[in-house]
């Protein structure tokens, strides 16, 4: 499926950053079935999927990717206000569907200017150094190539700013991976079931046992370039947050 800037009704139509240039958009790199697997499970992201936050000042231009139906977005977009803009990046147009509807529904001005746009983590549209912060939020252990997506955030980042990226935590500990475990058993693929999405879930336990530990995430960041990385155990360790600065 080609990657391309969808002009949601309700999506930013002010003026960009002089230094907005987005570059030509190529396929999505992502494979069909894991694409078929997000677009099926859009309608019950937000039920079973938890929020994160990044402090962001006002003003600010921020992408956001993997933003799903906009949660973080919206939060977003909250912070850096009228005079900010948010960019939403996923490569589910079902996904990038519900985040504009919901921001019709919003009447808060600073939600005007999110833009939505569907396009790859792995070769973002976008020109060298125009972002003030990129987060990303149960992205990174889905994508087929991280180090590649990691180089990219950096490729488009501004110097002496921050990238922040949370998904579940790889623990060493096995009270923690058995409490991980024990909650996507029993609450995500219970609440997806409801839905009968649960088989769609059930993939979380596999991509969690091949995703990278605190430290393998932190060395990531650093051989992309950052020159800073802190990995942060959240939620008692069922989460993690990695923040690494440019």
């Amino acid at each position: 499926m080609p990657s391309l800037c969808l002009a949601f009704p309700g999506s930013f139509s002010g003026r960009l950053p002089v230094d907005y240039c987005p570059r030509p958009r190529p396929a999505v790199r992502c494979s069909g079935e894991r694409q078929d697997l997000f677009n099926r499970i859009a309608p019950v992201y937000d039920n079973v999927c938890p929020l994160f936050f990044l402090a962001a000042n006002r003003g600010d231009f921020v992408l956001d990717l993997c933003c799903g139906s906009g949660d973080l977005a919206f939060l977003l977009s909250e912070k850096v206000g009228s005079s900010g803009k948010v960019v939403g990046l996923d490569f589910s147009s079902e996904q990038l569907a519900i985040a504009s509807s919901r921001q019709n529904l919003r009447a808060k001005p600073c939600y005007k200017n999110i833009e939505w746009v569907e396009g790859d983590a792995l070769e973002l549209p976008f020109a060298d150094g125009v972002f003030d912060a990129i987060t990303m939020g149960y992205g990174l252990r889905n994508v087929f190539d991280r180090q590649r997506a990691m180089r990219e955030m950096y490729r488009v980042l501004k110097p002496d700013s921050r990238i922040s990226i949370l998904d579940f935590n790889k623990s060493h500990q096995p009270v923690t991976a058995f409490i991980q475990e024990w909650m996507i058993n029993n609450v995500v693929v219970p609440a997806a079931a409801v839905y009968g999405l649960a088989s769609d879930y059930e993939y979380l336990k596999s991509s969690i046992n091949g995703y990278l530990t605190g430290e393998e995430l932190e060395t990531l960041a650093l051989q992309a370039g950052f020159s800073s990385a802190k990995h942060y155990e959240v939620s008692g360790g069922l989460m993690g947050n990695l923040v690494a600065m440019r």
